[in-house]
């Protein structure tokens, strides 16, 4: 169905989202930034989805930017309507990794191997990032003669301490999975992709089962207040928890506690783009 993604839902809300092109490394080629929108919106619309996991097939996470976009004939600057042009591309393509934000369901990211430049601005758009011990993350943007414009040099800033998102910025040097851990870029580091997968999904499932409602407004709060200033954040905050505070959720939560079982809530509605 898809040139660049499969997916596998479990029961439980689930939904593994894995790159699938792993003789290319992976590399984002013109099919997967319409591709990638589209999953997210179809598992979003669906209301079946309560969490996300991105990961990848192969040797390496990503490769990033694949050279065939680069070779096209967007990318001409002659004239300013070829600049004019060129500025709406970008925009189109940071569109794909605001799609990972702004989606109601929590995605994390698992990665292993290479996280190259365009693949280090989608994970820095997931809620939660896990790393395998080989992994290393790298702003290749800058050894192209490029800056970095896809979102990662505006979403960093609140991952890593500002002069280490600089000398990555500046110098095209590689981040490994130890200092990313140490820094807090990523949640957690393990040895190799099977432990980590075992891992991301156990808190993948912690999350599902979880009140949908409550994990999604969760989302939106902490986004709206890394953008805001605090009290702007807590009245976003008091609104947000009005509209959908559920008694029956937190009465089945309580029953749930004394009757020693596991909650059971329904999921979010399905979403409808157009009326």
């Amino acid at each position: 169905m898809y040139k660049c993604f499969g997916i596998e839902t479990k029961k439980n809300g689930v939904s593994h989202l894995v790159m699938n092109r792993p003789a290319q490394l992976n590399s984002m080629i013109k099919e997967f930034w319409t591709e990638l929108p589209q999953v997210i919106e179809m598992l979003e619309e669906a209301g079946q989805t309560r969490v996300i996991v991105l990961s990848a097939e192969g040797k390496h996470f990503s490769a990033g930017m694949d050279l065939s976009v680069f070779q096209s004939g967007d990318l001409k600057t002659d004239t300013p309507q070829d600049r004019e042009k060129l500025k709406r591309l970008v925009l189109g393509l940071q569109s794909t990794f605001n799609a990972l934000e702004q989606c109601r369901i929590p995605i994390i990211a698992a990665v292993h191997g290479a996280c190259i430049g365009g693949a280090f601005d989608m994970i820095a758009a997931c809620d939660m990032r896990y790393a395998t011990t080989d992994a290393t993350f790298k702003i290749q943007e800058i050894n192209l003669a490029m800056m970095a414009d896809l979102g990662g040099l505006q979403r960093l800033p609140y991952l890593l301490p500002d002069a280490v998102l600089r000398e990555l910025a500046f110098t095209g040097t590689a981040l490994t999975a130890e200092r990313a851990l140490s820094l807090g870029l990523v949640n957690e580091v393990f040895p190799d992709q099977k432990a980590m997968l075992a891992h991301v999904m156990d808190v993948a499932d912690a999350i599902a089962s979880r009140a949908p409602l409550a994990i999604s407004a969760s989302k939106e709060a902490i986004n709206f207040a890394r953008d805001h200033n605090i009290q702007d954040a807590l009245l976003h905050c008091a609104n947000l928890q009005a509209s959908i505070f559920s008694t029956a959720d937190l009465t089945e939560c309580m029953r749930a506690q004394k009757e020693s079982r596991e909650t059971v809530f329904g999921n979010l509605h399905g979403l409808k783009r157009s009326l």
